[in-house]
C-alpha cells in the first residue's frame, strides 16, 4: 500500500486534520525494551516528520481549535506522558537536534518524589523473578483493566497483594528504568523553547474512580505544584490512561472550568473541529518503531481502515 501511492493519497485526504503524537518511554542506542522507542526509532520518526509534515506547540493547535481557526494543513503536535526521565536523557536533545516542540504531561507527586507511578510498580513486580499470576505476559492488559476500574485504595492494596505473592518489597524510591525526571530538569526543557510542561494529575489515578470532588484537587494541586515547580503557568492537561471509561464528561468540564486550554485523551483519531478540546485524541507512537507502522498511523491509513470498518458493521447490522 505504501509504495503504491496510498500513504500519500491518505496523507492529502487528511491534510487538514490535526494529529497528536502521544509517546511515553524511551531509551537509548540500540536499546530493545518492547515499551520505548530508543533514539534510532527516535530519529526516523522525526525524519519523516520533518519530511511530510508541521510539528507545531500542542498549544498553538488548541488555540486554533478554540478560536474556530483552520489549523495549518499537515500539523502535528507531540505530546509525551508521565514525566519519566528517559524523555529528558534521550528526547530532549533529539527535540532540540530537530528544533521540534512538544508538550510534556508530568504527575506532579511523581517529580517530588512522594511516589512512583502505580502502574510502574505493576511493570516492575511483571519483571521479577517470581511474577505473580496475573502479571504474566499475556495477562497484564486484563490486569490493567479490571485495575483501572479500582478506588486508588484498593488498586495499592491489590498491588501490596502481588508484592507479597512475588515475595519482595516494592521500593519506595522508582528504579531507574521508572525514574523521574527533577524540577531542575524540567525547568531546563521549559526554559529551551522546545518543550511545554503539562498536567497528567497529582497522583496518577484514573479518575473515573474518583468523586469529581477528588478529580478537581487531582486538576487543581497537580497545576499550582507543576507551576511552583518550573516557575511557568501550566495550560494543557492530560488524562491518566485516558481511554473511553477512564474519566467521565463531568471530569471533561472540570478541565474548562480549572483553565486549562486542552485536554488529552487516548483514544485513537485525527483532530477535527468537531473534536473536544479538553478530550482530544491522540496516536499512540512509542512503540512504532518500524517507520511503515508509525506511517500507517501517521498518514491516515488506520483512520480510513477504521472508518470503513465501522460502515462494514453499520452495513451488516442493518442488513441483519
Amino acid at each position: 500500500m505504501r509504495y503504491s501511492g496510498m500513504f500519500f493519497l491518505a496523507r492529502s485526504l487528511t491534510a487538514a486534520m490535526p494529529r497528536i503524537l502521544m509517546y511515553h518511554n524511551f531509551g537509548g542506542p540500540g536499546a530493545s525494551d518492547a515499551d520505548a522507542l530508543n533514539t534510532e526509532g527516535i530519529r526516523r520518526q522525526f525524519e519523516y516528520l520533518r519530511t511530510h509534515f508541521h510539528v507545531v506547540p500542542l498549544l498553538q493547535l488548541a488555540e486554533q481549535l478554540a478560536s474556530g481557526r483552520e489549523p495549518g494543513k499537515y500539523s502535528v503536535a507531540l505530546t509525551i506522558d508521565d514525566g519519566r526521565r528517559n524523555c529528558y536523557e534521550y528526547l530532549f536533545p533529539m527535540l532540540k537536534e530537530f528544533e521540534l516542540p512538544a508538550t510534556f504531561f508530568v504527575v506532579s507527586s511523581f517529580i517530588n518524589g512522594e511516589d512512583w507511578i502505580w502502574t510502574d510498580k505493576v511493570l516492575w513486580l511483571s519483571e521479577t523473578p517470581n511474577c505473580p499470576e496475573g502479571l504474566e505476559r499475556g495477562q497484564l492488559s486484563a490486569t490493567f483493566r479490571a485495575m483501572n476500574r479500582m478506588r486508588p485504595e484498593e488498586r495499592n492494596a491489590r498491588i501490596q497483594h502481588f508484592a507479597e505473592l512475588a515475595g519482595v518489597s516494592i521500593p519506595r524510591t522508582a528504579p531507574p528504568k521508572y525514574s523521574p525526571c527533577s524540577w531542575s530538569e524540567l525547568r531546563e526543557m521549559a526554559d529551551s523553547g522546545w518543550m511545554e510542561i503539562g498536567s497528567h494529575t497529582a497522583t496518577h489515578p484514573i479518575l473515573s474512580s474518583l468523586t469529581d470532588e477528588e478529580s478537581r484537587h487531582e486538576l487543581e494541586e497537580s497545576r499550582r505544584q507543576i507551576e511552583e515547580g518550573i516557575g511557568r503557568e501550566v495550560s494543557s492537561f492530560c488524562f491518566p490512561n485516558g481511554m473511553p471509561g477512564d474519566y467521565r464528561e463531568s471530569q471533561v468540564r472540570q478541565v474548562a472550568e480549572a483553565g486549562y486550554v486542552c485536554g488529552m485523551a487516548a483514544h485513537s483519531g485525527l483532530v477535527s473541529a468537531a473534536s473536544d478540546r479538553y478530550a482530544l485524541p491522540r496516536i499512540g507512537v512509542a512503540t512504532k518503531s518500524k517507520l511503515v507502522e508509525f506511517s500507517k498511523y501517521l498518514d491516515g491509513i488506520d483512520y480510513y481502515q477504521h472508518r470503513l470498518g465501522t460502515w462494514l458493521r453499520a452495513h451488516d447490522a442493518h442488513d441483519s
